[in-house]
C-alpha cells in the first residue's frame, strides 16, 4: 500500500485577497515541489468530498457554521468572530479542506493506506468551535479526530502541531477532553499569544494538553529534542490510536512569519518520529494535514522532506 495524497484545487480557490501571505500559490507550490522531487508518481491519489454540515458539527458549533457561511456568501471579505480573510469562494474550499481531511482518515483507518498528506488550505488549527481566527475558517484537524473516533472507532488521538504559531483552536476543542492529546511546539512570543508551559487542560483534559514555547532562533534542538523526549514518554503511558500532524511549514528557516529554523532535514526526522510513535502505539497510522507556510520555495521543499518520510 502507498502512502495516500489527498489535493483537490478547489482548496486552491480560496482567495484571501492581494498581498495576502496564505495565498492560492501555495497550493501549487507545494504539488509542484512533490512533482519536482519525483514523489507523485509513489502516491496514492485519492479524490476528495465536501464535509457534511452533520461532520462539521462533531467540532463547531451550528449556530457558526451557519455565520461562517453565510458572511462568505454575502461578500465579507473577513469573518465578524475574528480577523480571517475570506473571498467568494472561502466556503467552498473550507468545505473541501474538511472533507479532504475526512477521507485522509478514512483511507487510513479503512486500511486503504498506512498513512496520508492532505494538501489542504485555508489551514485551520486556530479556529474554534464558535470562531474563526487568523487564516482558519474550519477546523479541519479536530474535525477529523472526532470523525475519526465516531466513524472508525478510534479511542486515543494524538494531534501534534509544529507550526510556527500556536493551535489555540485546537487546543480550546480538546482542552478538557481525555481522550485527544494535544501536544504544540511553538514560537513564543508570537501569534495569537497562547500556549504557556502552563497551559495543561482541564478537568477530564488535564495533562492531555503539552505547549513547547520557544523563543525566535529556536530550531533542531529545542523541538525535535522537546519532542524525542517529553512527548515520546507521555505516549508511553498515552497509548494513541491515530497520529495526526498540523504540518505547519512556517516554521522552516526564513519564512516571513516566523522565526524558526528548522530545516528540510528537520521536517523530515520530525516525521520519522511520528512514525516511530505511530508504529508503536497507533498500528503506524497517521494523518498529515497541510497548516502554515508562507515562503513557496520554503514550504515546497519542506513539504517534499515530509511526504519523503512518510513514504
Amino acid at each position: 500500500m502507498q502512502t495516500a495524497l489527498i489535493a483537490d484545487s478547489l482548496c486552491e480557490t480560496h482567495d484571501p485577497g492581494p498581498g495576502h501571505p496564505e495565498q492560492p500559490k501555495r497550493y501549487r507550490a507545494v504539488l509542484d515541489g512533490l512533482t519536482k522531487a519525483g514523489l507523485i508518481e509513489k502516491l496514492q491519489r485519492i479524490e476528495s468530498r465536501d464535509a457534511k454540515d452533520e461532520e462539521l458539527e462533531l467540532v463547531h458549533a451550528r449556530s457558526y457554521i451557519r455565520l461562517a457561511e453565510e458572511e462568505i456568501h454575502h461578500g465579507r471579505d473577513q469573518l465578524s468572530t475574528g480577523d480571517t480573510q475570506v473571498g467568494e469562494h472561502s466556503w467552498g474550499a473550507a468545505m473541501r479542506a474538511a472533507g479532504s481531511a475526512l477521507v485522509a482518515i478514512d483511507a487510513v483507518c479503512g486500511g486503504r493506506a498506512p498513512r496520508a498528506f492532505a494538501l489542504v488550505r485555508p489551514p485551520g488549527h486556530h479556529a474554534g468551535a464558535t470562531y474563526g481566527m487568523g487564516f482558519c475558517v474550519v477546523n479541519n484537524i479536530a474535525v477529523a479526530a472526532r470523525y475519526a473516533q465516531k466513524k472508525h472507532g478510534i479511542g486515543k488521538v494524538l494531534i501534534v502541531d509544529w507550526d510556527v504559531h500556536h493551535g489555540n483552536g485546537t487546543q480550546d476543542i480538546f482542552y478538557e477532553d481525555g481522550s485527544v492529546f494535544f501536544c504544540s511546539a511553538h514560537q513564543s512570543p508570537w501569534y495569537p499569544g497562547t500556549g504557556a508551559i502552563e497551559e495543561t487542560g482541564r478537568n477530564a483534559g488535564l495533562g492531555t494538553t503539552v505547549n513547547f514555547p520557544f523563543p525566535a532562533g529556536a530550531g533542531r534542538s529545542e523541538i525535535l529534542g522537546a519532542l524525542e523526549t517529553k512527548l515520546v514518554a507521555s505516549m508511553e503511558k498515552f497509548k494513541p490510536e491515530l497520529v495526526l500532524v498540523s504540518a505547519g511549514f512556517d516554521s522552516r528557516v526564513d519564512d516571513p512569519l516566523g522565526r524558526f529554523t528548522l530545516t528540510d532535514q528537520d521536517f523530515g526526522d520530525l516525521t520519522k518520529l511520528m512514525r516511530q510513535i505511530a508504529d508503536t502505539h497507533a498500528q503506524g497510522r497517521i494523518v498529515s494535514l497541510l497548516e502554515g507556510g508562507y515562503s513557496l520555495t520554503g514550504l515546497a521543499s519542506a513539504s517534499s522532506a515530509h511526504v519523503t518520510a512518510l513514504l
